[in-house]
């Protein structure tokens, strides 16, 4: 069992972990960051390493691989122990008010905790029909658009995913087909347009009944309410982009205030229940959340300074403002 000494854990290594990690280092503390993935990026380099993402400031548009990497490289400045491809399993409270947090493989004492989790584990919601074609043309995530090149592609969903995925891969397809059991969109309504207006054909209030082919995908059928007869689609990959189901696994045993089971109950300074356990990201809730990586990361900062305090009570929240930091180093490309 590994042993580890930090002043602050934090559990999860997406973006909003990946900037509290950097943090703590401003705040002259040390991290640890424990993910249950093996790569740094949680949900974004699990699902989409390759979507743009066009509501993160400073930039017009960044694809998640390109978003994470920068993450990693300002992280690195400070030097945080990583510790993935293990789970945060177990959380005790010391004799002296610290914390030993204990993984599959490590056991990490630490002042105070950070959960920066998102979602937690995360599974995609299966499509109903084909199954079998799974990793033979059927997908549920896009980790790189270049297998779908000059390929027919149909996307399957109404959400964020599916229409980024559409307009991600209409230039680089042969052909791209939308199919939704609805004719509204839960997607942002700006990219539902742009899909509008892509080349991309449209089957609404449709659904995938079923997958055919022999080795590999071939084809699917399109049942259209309001059709006799199916479509028959001739596709080499079908991408489902149903959404998925989150389970925060052993968090839901630390005592921490849950809402609807899902989501960490936490104050206006990122502090949950227990005292020197804060939280930041998706994975959080209160009056008002807004469920945006920019957002997170502001949260991250919050609970970070707030931790420095809980660690010592003499700090200052406030830490001051870094532009003229004498440790800063330049980023590397």
């Amino acid at each position: 069992m590994r042993s580890e000494d930090v002043d602050i854990l934090i559990v999860g290594a997406g973006p909003v972990g990946l900037y509290g990690a950097y943090y703590v280092g401003e705040r002259g503390l040390t991290a640890a960051v424990v993910d249950s993935l093996s790569e740094v990026g949680g949900q974004i380099t699990a699902m989409y390493p390759e979507k743009q993402i066009y509501d993160v400031a400073g930039f017009t548009s960044v694809s998640g691989r390109d978003l994470v990497r920068g993450l990693a490289a300002q992280a690195s400045q400070r030097n945080p122990t990583y510790l993935l491809g293990q789970e945060a399993q177990r959380l005790e409270t010391l004799d002296d008010g610290r914390f030993r947090v204990t993984t599959t493989r490590a056991e990490v004492t630490c002042g105070a905790v950070i959960v920066t989790g998102g979602i937690g584990t995360f599974t995609p919601r299966p499509l109903p029909a084909g199954e079998q074609f799974l990793g033979r043309g059927l997908e549920y995530f896009v980790p790189s658009s270049q297998e779908y090149v000059g390929r027919d592609v149909v996307i399957v969903g109404g959400g964020d995913s599916a229409i980024d995925w559409a307009l991600m891969l209409e230039p680089l397809a042969s052909s791209v087909t939308l199919v939704h059991r609805r004719d509204a969109f839960r997607a942002h309504s700006g990219s539902v347009e742009k899909v509008r207006e892509a080349d991309v054909e449209m089957l609404v209030n449709a659904q995938v009944t079923a997958l055919e082919g022999g080795d590999v995908l071939e084809r699917a059928v399109v049942s259209i309410r309001g059709e006799d007869e199916p479509r028959v689609l001739q596709c080499d990959k079908v991408v489902a982009a149903l959404g998925f189901t989150a389970n925060l696994g052993p968090l839901r045993q630390w005592g921490l205030d849950l809402r609807d089971n899902r989501h960490i109950v936490v104050d206006t300074a990122m502090h949950t229940n227990i005292p020197g356990v804060f939280a930041a990201g998706d994975i959080t809730d209160y009056p008002g959340k807004v469920r945006l990586i920019s957002v997170g990361f502001g949260e991250a900062a919050t609970a970070v300074n707030n931790a420095a305090v809980h660690l010592d009570p003499s700090a200052h929240v406030f830490p001051g403002h870094t532009s003229n930091d004498p440790h800063d180093v330049p980023v590397p490309a």
